[in-house]
């Protein structure tokens, strides 16, 4: 492997460069790096937007115009380890705009990709040593949508 490491490809159906766009105006320490164009060999008309290379907080991303052949699904997903809820209610009401929320923490974007804005305290609550504690996390967490920190510490600790 290079020292380039690895790169997050997600196929897009022609809204490649606005969802690439999107993800750079809400995560901080993002840009938009280089746009390809299709060519006269193909795929599709010359000119037209092929990839565009972007990162957000750091982790590098190509968006593909592949065309409608595949779609997401929630089988994967991003994981937003927020710090608070202030920044758990950011990236919740702007991911899911014109989406759909699920359950969980979990939100589809509008363009189909999965994410899961979670406090980073989630995974400490929902597996502490103390199982009673860890069971009334959990039945917090899968009542909810968008994830409340301060009534899942509530649950866990038993108030």
């Amino acid at each position: 492997m290079t020292d380039s490491g690895l790169t997050t490809c997600l196929w897009f159906d022609g809204r490649a460069e606005e969802a690439a766009n999107f993800y750079t105006s809400l995560f901080p320490h993002s840009r938009i790096g280089r746009v390809t164009h299709t060519n006269e060999a193909g795929p599709g008309p010359a000119g037209e937007v092929l990839t565009v290379e972007f990162e957000l907080s750091g982790q590098r991303f190509v968006a593909l115009n592949g065309g409608p052949r595949y779609t997401f699904t929630p089988a994967v997903s991003f994981q937003i380890h927020c710090s608070d809820q202030e920044e758990l209610d950011y990236y919740w009401e702007r991911l899911s705009a014109e989406g759909t929320e699920v359950a969980c923490g979990w939100t589809t974007d509008r363009y189909g990709v999965s994410w899961q804005v979670i406090p980073a305290v989630l995974p400490d609550l929902v597996s502490d040593p103390d199982p009673e504690k860890a069971k009334r996390a959990t039945e917090a967490m899968l009542s909810m949508t968008k994830l409340d920190i301060a009534a899942l510490e509530r649950a866990h600790a038993g108030e």
